[in-house]
């Protein structure tokens, strides 16, 4: 038997209980397709964040739900909307701030003296979930350039996750999201809901145009990504795989970058005894060898 059911009552899909052999299943193929590793412990997590979808679609078992989803149906759009489910989108305005101090007293100085006509700086934000990263990136970036005449920036923002991305493009916020922020740049780049109970706020036109969103997947044997990068952001993503996996996806991130760009790491990661080309200048940030 699959599942245990913990009611009488025939709908009350939300506490079907998911199976080892059905974790399993499920556990293999995020890692596989995902690089995500899924240890016995995530198995309640995994079953409270895909129980609604069972709901949604009336469907009884785990078992059922999983082979749904590895259907030929199932692979053209469920498949999307259980990965949503499945991965974790944690981010804030302006985290780490070490880094974008680190931009603009070094990082952008020096790339604007190695062209001093006109510079376009290009970023990648990868794994950029709800945006609020590429639009800090945006926001520094904008302040910099109104001090540095012929300086212009473009942004790509990837993200595994549909759902997310959304998000990202529609750029509105809860007002409480937005108390790292300084006060300047909330008054510059921030607008306000019109409704005085909507207490939400939305990125200016003028910073979500910077910014172009893409679906990508880490554990793509290529990254359909046309440029080649200034700077690249991969910032606590990587903690979620193992080591092995860590290092292909740096070293496909890698390929992207210029020579001499600058890589940006989360606080939790590093490249130690990893075979990347990149070389450490500060703790979590690097320049491509």
């Amino acid at each position: 038997m699959s599942e245990i059911i913990t009611s009488d009552y025939r709908n009350d899909y939300y506490k079907v209980q998911m199976a080892d052999e059905d974790f399993n299943r499920l556990s293999t193929f995020i890692y596989n397709e995902l690089g995500i590793k899924m240890p016995d412990v995530k198995k309640v997590m995994l079953q409270s964040r895909l129980q609604k979808r069972l709901s949604e679609l009336k469907i009884a078992t785990f078992k059922e739900y999983i082979d749904f989803v590895f259907s030929k149906e199932g692979k053209t759009e469920e498949i999307i909307k259980m990965i949503d489910l499945v991965t974790t989108n944690k981010t804030d305005f302006f985290r780490e701030p070490a880094h974008f101090d680190f931009l603009i007293e070094t990082a952008l100085p020096q790339l604007m003296d190695n062209n001093r006509e006109h510079t376009n700086i290009k970023i990648w934000s990868a794994g950029c979930s709800s945006g609020e990263e590429p639009y800090t990136l945006a926001m520094v970036l904008k302040e910099f350039a109104h001090s540095h005449s012929g300086m212009d920036f473009e942004i790509l923002a990837t993200d595994l996750s549909t759902k997310i991305l959304d998000k990202a493009v529609m750029a509105i916020y809860a007002d409480d999201r937005i108390t790292g922020v300084p006060y300047e740049l909330k008054k510059k780049y921030f607008l306000k809901s019109k409704d005085p109970l909507n207490k939400t706020v939305r990125i200016v036109p003028e910073l979500r145009s910077k910014i172009s969103f893409k679906r990508l997947n880490f554990m793509d044997s290529q990254y359909s990504v046309e440029k080649e990068f200034d700077i690249v952001f991969c910032r606590n993503v990587l903690i979620y795989f193992d080591r092995e996996t860590q290092q292909q996806v740096i070293t496909k991130l890698a390929s992207k970058l210029k020579p001499n760009g600058f890589f940006f790491l989360g606080h939790s990661e590093s490249i130690t005894n990893m075979n990347v080309p990149l070389r450490q200048i500060k703790p979590t940030i690097f320049r491509k060898i």
